[in-house]
């Protein structure tokens, strides 16, 4: 792996989410999230001469640490797409599919992509540079009501109206067109002594809905389910309740919402049946690697079940 590889993402839960894979050498296999490429990277160590690895990264600089190796090829798009972006490259099921979810540690580290609390920089927020929503057109052209669901749903800000409310004043007067600028809005709305972790908070909302980040997860699912070979795996890293909820959900039941058909017999017929514990990193990896501590790693089979949208 090169040198940006290993300071543009540390991966986490590196080893327990790719045992979870349960490899075969000659497997074809997914990981949803490239990023530095570390995942990947230990995935291709585990396979053999006629293994195949398939990466998607829709950040265009992730595209840098693309691995020099015939067996992998790196997708730049969504992988909400996955599906179609796998039939193009002519593969209609896999062995296996890994997802690190969430925000690289290099997205964060650069403060013109406005994804930092720390920096002074453009509403922006887009993991895909081309995609036309930003930051700021969330903060300064959704109406109140919409701000106050996005800070609540995405942010378990309990103050979420209020910050909605103080947001459409300030706008009103001119446009908020910085972090910074954020910050001091709604900075007067936060206790001091935990300014921090509710100013992420509120990041991580408004992060959600500029990437649609919840919907393309659910299709991810979903689509593994389609394409997952009975007996595969699912192996999914998740760094906070909303996402997880979604995988746990959709591993127990098939489903987001809503109840499970049962059969005569009272059994549920889902295309995926959890393989163990849920799994959390270790206190060496957290003291190593901080962003760790909030990570929850699931792993699922698939099982025998017929699965369609």
């Amino acid at each position: 792996m090169n040198k940006l590889s290993q300071t543009y993402h540390v991966p986490v839960l590196l080893k327990e989410s790719v045992d979870g894979l349960n490899i075969k050498p000659d497997g074809t296999y997914v990981d949803v999230t490239f990023g530095g490429g570390g995942h990947s990277q230990e995935i291709l160590n585990r396979l053999g001469p006629e293994g195949r690895l398939y990466a998607f990264d829709q950040d265009v600089d992730a595209v840098q640490n693309k691995i020099d190796d015939p067996r992998f090829t790196l997708i730049e798009g969504n992988f909400a797409n996955m599906k179609n972006y796998l039939r193009l490259e002519g593969v209609k099921e896999v062995d296996g599919i890994l997802a690190d979810l969430g925000i690289s540690s290099h997205q964060i580290n650069q403060p013109e992509r406005g994804f930092s609390t720390r920096y002074d920089e453009k509403l922006d927020m887009r993991m895909d540079k081309n995609a036309e929503l930003s930051a700021y057109d969330v903060i300064n052209h959704y109406d109140e009501y919409d701000l106050r669901k996005i800070f609540s749903q995405y942010g378990d800000l309990k103050n979420a109206a209020t910050l909605a409310k103080a947001i459409v004043k300030a706008r009103s007067e001119q446009p908020i067109k910085t972090t910074g600028e954020l910050n001091a809005v709604v900075s007067k709305h936060f206790p001091k002594l935990k300014m921090n972790k509710f100013l992420a908070k509120l990041y991580q909302a408004i992060r959600i809905e500029v990437n649609g980040e919840l919907e393309a997860l659910k299709k991810m699912l979903q689509q593994a389910a389609m394409m997952i070979k009975p007996k595969g795996r699912l192996s999914v890293i998740s760094y906070h309740s909303l996402e997880d909820r979604l995988v746990k959900r959709f591993i127990r039941d098939g489903l987001f919402e809503g109840q499970p058909e049962k059969d005569f017999y009272g059994n549920i017929a889902v295309p995926f049946k959890k393989t163990g514990k849920l799994i959390t990193p270790s206190e060496t990896e957290i003291v190593q690697n901080p962003r760790a501590r909030s990570a929850k790693l699931r792993i699922a089979e698939r099982t025998e079940t017929p699965y369609q949208l």
